[in-house]
């Protein structure tokens, strides 16, 4: 197989409006008109990287938004007039869906104080009440990876596989198939909406990346292979300073004033009453906590909630 080419799905209705995860599940969310039209011209661009030679594959998160960025890129007439086009192949794959952000979203003000408590805590590892965290999300992929290599070996495996997936999951495919640190991932912002990642089959039987990775602070891959070079090299480890000043994220919910009586029981290092609710916002809200989408543009645009 010569190519590997990443496509985070073309623009939603999520990423425009962001409440619409309160009363849409995240994996029927649609595609805008934009994203229609992006999804068409994504076919038109991946015609253009085929040689007439090639066959192709596409595997597609199950998600709506993925499934019709994959309906958009078929219905390219350039693809369309490729010699192999007939016989393309296209697998759904949910090791390849969005990270899960927890059912339905709840109001703003919760996803604003969970966003800044990711934040706080670092987005790879924090987990989404009710959800995956990132570390989740690149468990699932790792096995996906392995099934991968695995098909590699079948003869009639197509020359080019395109993976129709999410921002944050095509982030995480590229921390686990070249090893990227925790940090190098934090690092790394979303291609835009069904932009290409390339991944092309080298000499040595190993995939060089050919698309440039944006990062949040100019931290390089140069600088990340680095890290454990012997001897070991000056290190510059790129940290997110604290921004939101004292303020704790952590403890019980509604402050720590709890009494032992003997009927309590000990959680977390503080005397829980039996049977206390524990479900809710941490803030009252009536409504469940969602994000901002992970494809989305505002606060964090490329690590914010679920695209």
């Amino acid at each position: 197989m010569q190519l590997i080419i990443l496509c985070r799905h073309a623009q939603s209705v999520g990423n425009e409006n962001r409440t619409i995860h309160q009363s849409v599940p995240d994996h029927r969310v649609p595609l805008t008109a934009v994203g229609q039209a992006q999804a068409l011209a994504a076919g038109d661009k991946l015609a253009n990287l085929l040689r007439p030679d090639d066959t192709l594959q596409i595997i597609t998160s199950p998600y709506t938004r993925t499934r019709e960025t994959t309906l958009g890129i078929l219905s390219s007439p350039i693809l369309g007039k490729h010699p192999n086009a007939s016989s393309i192949r296209v697998y759904e794959e949910p090791r390849i869906r969005e990270q899960d952000f927890g059912n339905f979203q709840p109001c703003k003000a919760e996803m604003e104080r969970m966003w800044h408590e990711r934040y706080a805590y670092g987005h790879f590892f924090y987990r989404i009440p009710n959800g995956e965290s990132a570390a989740d999300a690149y468990d699932r992929v790792s096995g996906f990876n392995e099934s991968l290599w695995r098909q590699f070996a079948e003869k009639d495996f197509p020359s080019v596989l395109v993976l129709v997936t999410h921002g944050l999951m095509a982030r995480i495919f590229l921390m686990k198939w070249y090893h990227y640190s925790v940090e190098y991932f934090e690092e790394l912002r979303n291609v835009d909406h069904c932009d290409f990642v390339v991944m092309k089959l080298n000499d040595q039987h190993k995939y060089d990346l050919q698309t440039e990775l944006r990062t949040w602070s100019g931290y390089s891959r140069e600088q990340e292979e680095q890290r454990y070079k012997c001897p070991p090299a000056n290190r510059v480890v790129p940290t997110k300073e604290a921004v939101w000043g004292a303020r704790k994220f952590g403890g019980c919910v509604g402050g720590c004033n709890h009494e032992f009586d003997g009927e309590h029981s000990m959680m977390g290092g503080h005397v829980m009453k039996a049977g206390r609710d524990f479900g809710g916002s941490r803030s009252g809200a009536a409504s469940r906590a969602s994000s901002e989408d992970e494809d989305g543009d505002k606060e964090d645009p490329d690590a914010a909630g679920p695209g």
